[in-house]
């Protein structure tokens, strides 16, 4: 191959598809059709582990494992290099008002996930800001969060450092293929020979693949997040109630989110979003009525209907292959399924059974 392998995707899957394959000695050019993760990259809670894991198909649950074990070296790498710190913390996560605790506990156990029950007194004394009403909980206390913004720009950095190309504020038009093999990109600034394309376009993948063989089931969901400015301790562990998240940082900021929105491509924001995001903060932190609401933002997550992302090679399209579709988790399973992705595009033993995240699979 003369070409470098051309990553369609400037986000975190991107990024960290380029590295895995920057690594194996592979050069790398990444198009992406604005400045790198400031999609759905920076506008995520960076949670180290899908929101209630147990209640997730096991394709999941493997990619999350092998990304979970992986992080702290990684973000320290980037840091070392970046000069940014991706601030990966241990914080925990505390789920008060479960339901489902015994099925919780017996997946913790099976997968060797550290995971404890709680009765009301104990999940005061695990989160004393807590305000719900709830009478029982979980906790996962191994559970670890990144800050998504500086994750992205510590990525960034260190493959910059490696002199891996970046094509930015270039967008796609169409994949070229001939004889059922990719030979070019038709991009916003020309033609872009190529013989190895990976599709990490987030929600806009289906898009790039249409008309090449069978659909990507891939659609955009809209997210919108509040962050308060609050004094650092205000909350330890990450809180999560319902469909509700907050998530503290070392500088005493806290996220919360998220609301989950069949817009299409429209990342508004609404003062209904806001009202119920502040609502639900004030509600499980009381201690946040005192805060401001520093910023409210919107991101578009890559949907599937399963929860299961497609990491793959393309069925009809020789050298063609895609690691999109990872809705709510794209941070956690992030590494697994770069790495996986990389795995398959060198053709080399691939970390993980690859077949449920196949175009055949149930996604």
């Amino acid at each position: 191959m003369n070409t470098p392998v051309t990553v369609v995707g400037g986000g975190l899957l991107g990024m960290l598809t380029a590295r895995e394959l920057h690594l194996a000695g592979e050069a790398v050019v990444i198009v992406e059709r604005g400045e790198t993760g400031r999609e759905s990259s920076w506008a995520g809670g960076g949670i180290l582990s899908p929101l209630y894991p147990w209640r997730y198909p096991e394709p999941v649950s493997a990619l999350a494992a092998w990304g979970q074990r992986h992080y702290p070296e990684v973000c320290a790498e980037l840091a070392e290099v970046s000069g940014v710190d991706p601030e990966w913390t241990r914080s925990g996560l505390l789920m008060p008002a479960v339901a489902d605790v015994a099925e919780a506990l017996a997946w913790g156990e099976a997968h060797g996930v550290a995971m404890r029950a709680l009765e009301r007194p104990e999940l005061l004394t695990a989160e004393p800001a807590y305000g719900g009403q709830a009478r029982q909980g979980v906790l996962m206390p191994e559970v670890a969060q990144v800050r998504n913004p500086r994750l992205v720009k510590a990525l960034h950095g260190w493959l910059e450092a490696r002199s891996v190309r970046f094509e930015t504020h270039t967008e796609v038009h169409e994949i070229a293929e001939r004889g059922g093999r990719v030979v070019a990109l038709h991009t916003s600034k020309g033609e872009l020979p190529t013989e190895r394309v990976v599709v990490a376009g987030g929600a806009w993948s289906a898009r790039m693949l249409h008309g090449l063989g069978p659909p990507l089931e891939v659609h955009p969901v809209r997210g919108q997040m509040i962050v308060f400015r609050a004094e650092a301790g205000t909350l330890r562990r990450i809180l999560l109630e319902d469909d509700r998240y907050l998530i503290p940082r070392r500088d005493g900021r806290i996220l919360t989110g998220s609301t989950l929105e069949y817009a299409g491509f429209d990342k508004v924001t609404t003062e209904e979003a806001l009202a119920s995001l502040r609502d639900a903060a004030h509600r499980l932190v009381p201690a946040l009525r005192d805060s401001e609401v520093e910023h409210h933002w919107a991101g578009l997550r890559p949907g599937t209907h399963s929860g299961i992302p497609y990491v793959a090679a393309h069925p009809e399209v020789a050298g063609l292959y895609v690691n999109a579709g990872h809705f709510r988790n794209g941070v956690v399973l992030g590494l697994a399924s770069a790495r996986l992705t990389a795995d398959l595009v060198l053709e080399r033993t691939p970390i993980l059974d690859p077949q449920p995240y196949a175009f055949a699979a149930a996604h």
